[in-house]
């Protein structure tokens, strides 16, 4: 079996995990901060969010991670110094470091210390989409 292939498949898998959970969350996020005045509710979204990050996004984002790796080793770490691999693990970079401050979001949820309006998180929501874009068309295009 071709081992490259296999790892760019589990990486895709991954990748799209990842994505639709970094999506989601924040949609969560925006419902929960409508609804903040009914405990109940409230109760569901906190169960929600803490599934969400830690049995789907976090283990999707870590996969995502390590099949990237392993398939940089596959096509050989030389490939690190090129253009578009560097700004794809610079957009990766910034789509993890959103994903622990969605991380954070959630302990603030948490401990009902949320400061944002439902607005905010609609806005945030837009960041992955964004980074989404510019991997895609980095990794297909190859630019310089």
């Amino acid at each position: 079996m071709n081992t490259y292939l296999l790892f760019k498949a589990l990486h895709l898998i991954s990748v799209i995990s990842w994505m639709a959970g970094l999506l989601y969350l924040p949609r969560i996020f925006v419902y929960h901060t409508q609804n903040n005045s009914q405990p109940i509710i409230t109760e569901v979204f906190k169960v929600m969010e803490r599934k969400l990050f830690f049995y789907i996004m976090t283990p999707a984002m870590a996969l995502s991670w390590l099949f990237g790796l392993l398939l940089i080793h596959e096509i050989g770490f030389d490939k690190l110094g090129q253009t578009w691999m560097v700004l794809k693990l610079i957009f990766v970079v910034l789509l993890t470091v959103y994903h622990f401050y969605l991380g954070r979001i959630l302990g603030q949820f948490k401990l009902d210390l949320n400061r944002h309006s439902h607005k905010f998180y609609r806005f945030i929501n837009e960041i992955p989409t964004l980074l989404l874009i510019l991997v895609v068309f980095v990794v297909v295009f190859k630019p310089i």
